[in-house]
């Protein structure tokens, strides 16, 4: 990042022209010069979101700003557990980040800058952080995928909790590594307590939960008829229907959305924070305003099936508003401790 490295610079700039008297036209060059001079065009992401989901808008950004995006692509627990082990000596710029609890975990170590208020408000509060440390950036809602043809829609469970029941024995496929599962736990562990959800995750384990490296494949195994239903993110299904040149309506893979404010419809978001050495640099903050800019979150929108987080933005037609969910009220900055839902996850032998 440049920021340090050319104040330095800036100052020298600065008290020449003071030493030749300059006038107020001289100011004004001057304040021109500090943009310029902080800006070297260049930023470092630490993207815990898949390539082929961001690569595009990164590109579309670099095309658009003239600033060059350097990528350290990962998984998003392990760039935070990496961002938290660099601490100041971190190259990282920004973290975009696929879900709330990493990006409450960076922040709780007091690596991020607080955003500015007119970031921070392009977005509904309840899906940005409390103190203006992150911002999300796009929508992310916990699902049940099921084939149609194996579940009747009468079968549907209104809770999460009924899959540890005999009748969905061996039926429900999991990604008990992935992050979005993760933070699904957490957010259980918050709304019912860790005894609740050890006793569920126990019960998923005793039921013959069907084990996937991730979301994808499930939903891929539920529509081909391999496995009756498994937890999700709600937008795997138009990305399998994208994949196969179909519909959504045709595929026999669909989404339940569990009702009544039940935990397992959790919001979650992806979302942004800037290293704190990144504070005041320009390339950043247009970085960030991209994002949340409506050709950005239209990409979300239409091309990986996400919710977009700022007014004037379609969702994917299909899919039900956010506000229709009743999904539960969860803060987002509350699902920070992700160490000890993995380390249950593991104790339940579900890893």
């Amino acid at each position: 990042m440049s920021t340090s490295r050319m104040r330095p610079l800036l100052a020298s700039a600065l008290g020449g022209l003071l030493a030749l008297g300059a006038t107020g036209c001289a100011a004004e060059n001057a304040a021109q010069a500090e943009a310029e001079a902080v800006s070297d065009e260049k930023i470092t992401v630490y993207s815990g979101r898949s390539e082929d989901l961001v690569k595009p808008v990164l590109d579309d950004f670099q095309k658009a700003s003239g600033i060059t995006v350097e990528v350290r692509y990962g998984d998003t627990a392990q760039m935070a557990a990496q961002l938290q082990e660099e601490g100041d000596r971190s190259p990282a710029d920004v973290f975009l980040a696929q879900d709330a609890g990493a990006l409450g975990a960076v922040a709780g170590r007091g690596l991020f800058a607080r955003l500015p208020g007119e970031v921070l408000d392009k977005v509904p509060a309840a899906y940005r952080d409390e103190g203006g440390e992150w911002v999300g950036v796009t929508g992310r809602v916990r699902t049940m995928v099921y084939d149609t043809d194996r579940v009747a829609a009468a079968d549907l469970p209104e809770s999460v909790f009924e899959l540890t029941e005999p009748e969905w024995k061996g039926r429900v496929g999991i990604a008990p590594t992935n992050g979005s599962f993760q933070a699904f736990i957490t957010a259980m562990r918050v709304e019912h307590g860790d005894q609740r959800t050890e006793e569920f995750l126990a019960g998923l384990k005793a039921n013959d939960a069907q084990i996937r490296e991730g979301n994808a494949p499930i939903v891929a195994d539920v529509n081909s008829g391999k496995l009756a239903s498994g937890l999700v993110n709600h937008y795997y299904v138009y990305e399998l229907a994208k994949e196969e040149g179909t519909s959504v309506e045709a595929l026999k893979a669909k989404n339940h959305f569990f009702p009544d404010k039940n935990i397992g419809s959790l919001v979650n978001v992806s979302g942004v924070g800037v290293l704190d050495k990144a504070d005041d640099d320009p390339d950043v903050r247009e970085f960030v305003d991209y994002l949340l800019g409506t050709q950005a979150q239209t990409y979300f929108a239409e091309d990986t099936y996400e919710y977009p987080l700022i007014d004037g933005v379609r969702t994917a037609p299909g899919l039900p508003s956010l506000s229709s969910l009743n999904a539960p009220d969860i803060d987002l900055d509350d699902l920070d401790d992700l160490a000890t839902t993995v380390e249950m996850i593991k104790e339940s032998g579900l890893v």
